[in-house]
Formats: C-alpha cells, sequence, structure tokens
C-alpha cells in the first residue's frame, strides 16, 4: 500500500468510527455571531474569543497601523536583523499586566512552553506536570527528557499529596520545576494555586503556570490565575497566549524575571531560530491589553454569561461541568454522540465543538461550550433553544 494509500484508509476508518473533524469555513470575523459557508448566521460557542475582542475597531486599527509602521513581516530572527520597538512595548505591556518583571514574546504559546522546558532542565533537574495538562506542556517535556535528558514526574490532577510525593522524591535534583495549566482546557477547572505554591516554597521548586485560558478571563481584572487567588507576583514563570481572549490573532509569551527572559533571548531554540510575531500581530495584541486594563467589566459580563449559560443548561437536564470559568462542557459519554451533538446543533446555526479520544478520555467526550463577553443574552438563549431541541432528539432530555 503505498503512502497516500495508507493515510486515506486511516481517514475512511476515521469517518467510520464517526471521530473524523471537519473543517468548517467562516465568511466573516470571529465573533458572538459570524457568516459559515454554506450555513449563513451561526453564533458561536466554540471560540477562545473570551472578550469579544477579535473584531474590536481599535484592536483591528492597531494591527493596520502596526503593518503600515513596520511592515509585514521581521524578515528574520530578532537577534540578526534587529528587534521592532512594538515587540518591545508589547512585551513591557505584558510582564505589567502579569504581575512579572519582564516577558518574551513568541509565535505561539506552544513555543513559548516548547522553548521555556528544554532550556532551563538538564540531567540534574526535573520537571512536575499535572496529569492534565495541555499537549503543548506535554511535548515540551517530551523534548526536555530527549534532547536534554531532564527528569520528568506527573502528578494525579490537581491532587496535592501525589505533587508533594513527587517533590519528596525529587529532594536531591537542583532544579524543581512544577508546570501546571492555569485553567484546564477541557474541564474548565482552575489549578490549585496557592496549594502548589506552598509545596514550591516548601521543597524549594519553581512554579510555571500556563495561564492561556486564563489571561482575559481570572481575576477581578482579567490579569490571570494569580489575580483570581489574590497571589499576583508569588508566581515564578507564566506562559500564555494571545490567541485566545487577547484579541486572537496569534503569538504567545513566557513572563517572570527579567534574568529569564534575557536568558530564554540566549539560549531558548524556537526564540533563537524564529522569525517573531508579524509587527501587526503585535500592535493588535498590544492594543488588547490596553483595552482590557481600560475595561474590566468585560471581564465581570464574561462570568455573568457563563454562569447564566450553565444555570439554564442544568435546568434543561444537561451535564455541564460544575466550575467558576467560561468553559462549560457538556459531558455525553461516546465520542460519536458528542460528534453527532455537535453537527444537529450547527444545524440549529449554534457552531460548538464535540471532542472525544484521545483529546479526552475514554468514556469522556463532550461538547465544550465556551461562553464570551461579546454574547448577548439573545445570542444565549438561541444557543439554549437549540440545546433543548437537540437533547430532546437524542434522549438526553
Amino acid at each position: 500500500m503505498s503512502f497516500a494509500a495508507r493515510l486515506d484508509a486511516e481517514l475512511e476508518q476515521f469517518k467510520r468510527d464517526g471521530v473524523y473533524k471537519r473543517l468548517n469555513y467562516l465568511e466573516a470575523p470571529q465573533a458572538a455571531r459570524t457568516k459559515m459557508q454554506g450555513r449563513g448566521e451561526v453564533v458561536i460557542l466554540s471560540s477562545n474569543n473570551y472578550l469579544g475582542l477579535c473584531n474590536a475597531p481599535d484592536v483591528v486599527a492597531a494591527g493596520k497601523r502596526a503593518l503600515d509602521e513596520f511592515g509585514a513581516g521581521t524578515g528574520s530572527v530578532r537577534f540578526i536583523c534587529g528587534t521592532f520597538t512594538i515587540h518591545r512595548e508589547l512585551e513591557q505591556a505584558l510582564a505589567r499586566f502579569v504581575g512579572c518583571e519582564s516577558s518574551l514574546t513568541y509565535v505561539s504559546c506552544w513555543n513559548a512552553n516548547e522553548g521555556l522546558v528544554p532550556t532551563l532542565l538538564d540531567e540534574q533537574d526535573i520537571v512536575i506536570s499535572d496529569q492534565l495538562n495541555h499537549a503543548s506542556i506535554i511535548d515540551a517535556i517530551r523534548l526536555a527528557k530527549t534532547i536534554t535528558k531532564g527528569q520528568t514526574a506527573v502528578y494525579r490532577h490537581s491532587d496535592m499529596a501525589d505533587l508533594e510525593d513527587k517533590l519528596r522524591a525529587a529532594k536531591h535534583t537542583r532544579l524543581k520545576l512544577i508546570f501546571t495549566d492555569g485553567v484546564f482546557s477541557m474541564e474548565g477547572d482552575i489549578a490549585r494555586l496557592p496549594d502548589i505554591v506552598a509545596l514550591a516554597r516548601k521543597y524549594d521548586a519553581v512554579v510555571a503556570v500556563d495561564d492561556s485560558h486564563a489571561t482575559g478571563v481570572l481575576g477581578r481584572s482579567g490579569r490571570g490565575t494569580a489575580e483570581h487567588y489574590d497571589m499576583s507576583g508569588q508566581v515564578d514563570i507564566i506562559t500564555s497566549t494571545l490567541g485566545k481572549a487577547l484579541g486572537g490573532a496569534a503569538g504567545g509569551f513566557t513572563a517572570g524575571p527579567t534574568a529569564l527572559a534575557n536568558y530564554l533571548t540566549q539560549r531558548s531554540r524556537p526564540q533563537l531560530f524564529s522569525n517573531a510575531l508579524p509587527p501587526t500581530v503585535a500592535g493588535s495584541a498590544l492594543a488588547a491589553v490596553r483595552h482590557v486594563e481600560h475595561h474590566p467589566e468585560l471581564v465581570t459580563r464574561l462570568h455573568d454569561n457563563a454562569r447564566y449559560f450553565r444555570e439554564r443548561l442544568l435546568a434543561l437536564g444537561l451535564r455541564p461541568l460544575q466550575g467558576e470559568t467560561p468553559i462549560v462542557p457538556v459531558i455525553l459519554g461516546e465520542t460519536a454522540k458528542a460528534i453527532q451533538m455537535s453537527e444537529l446543533l450547527l444545524d440549529e446555526g449554534v457552531f460548538v465543538t464535540g471532542f472525544g479520544y484521545p483529546i479526552v478520555p475514554q468514556g469522556h467526550a463532550r461538547v465544550r461550550c465556551q461562553l464570551s463577553a461579546g454574547h448577548t443574552r439573545d445570542d444565549l438563549d438561541f444557543a439554549l433553544g437549540a440545546f433543548r431541541r437537540v437533547g430532546t432528539k437524542l434522549g438526553l432530555i
């Protein structure tokens, strides 16, 4: 069987198993409602556009200004061809926003995570990771284990006794790096940051938090998991994204002490061998940070929407996971059922994605609803009506 034929055969099996992922093409910006090719207008419940900033006029205008001022691209990597001042301005703003001394931007948070762990660890060191961490953290740890021979351990999800056992077993290592998501993207739950930091102090460890689903989302003013717990400035390292609440264009960053940003500039391979963010992305992200700083009411509206939607789903008789975040997973069990529900909801004009194995464990398939400050009550009620009709059809209600 040829290479292409083998791939085609596997793809056909995905379709027979009901797990094939179809791309849906949008003809308008990400917003609470948008136009989908062949579908017309749909309500989006599957976007990380938590604050509705993807199409905010000031965010879009800032990207256009940066395009005019700095051009379309950077031409090469930063230390070879120069660093645009817009990148320095963005990094200063991001560090201030998340409560750190300094930050360094990457083309994605995936790159930021991959640029962090292998750079910091060697065979004398260990990274200890939550069981449900994002794939980018998992791959970053695999890189460190393979390339720099760093030691690794995994603790059961949010199980502080297990984390302490792992720290105790690693007492002779030089650097003990605890790495956790701030908000776990498939569950919507929040890391037990006060307990994690307390254990880190007890065992002389360093805490790194991937705040991709918390930046712009948690805390009184959207500054992330640390602000949510009134712990701003107490997290050693924060990685996060510009591709979700902060305008949704692209990019990521690592924030921490000034020495960390300087060290990553010298040694982090994704930083050394990749072009910087396109200036238009840096400009729009900078405007998004400033927008959130001036409009903390967006964060309040986001959580009001999430609370309303979760309560109404429960009232319908569905099973959303409890939580405090705008990630509202409705558990269905079987992967095929989750995908079927998402397709039926799309027929009703609601775009929400079904997830199954291997993205989530076997038997825990779900449709993951993600709320936005951009949603109106009419948008949410429209979506809830679709859930009622589809849930009834599938025998879930």
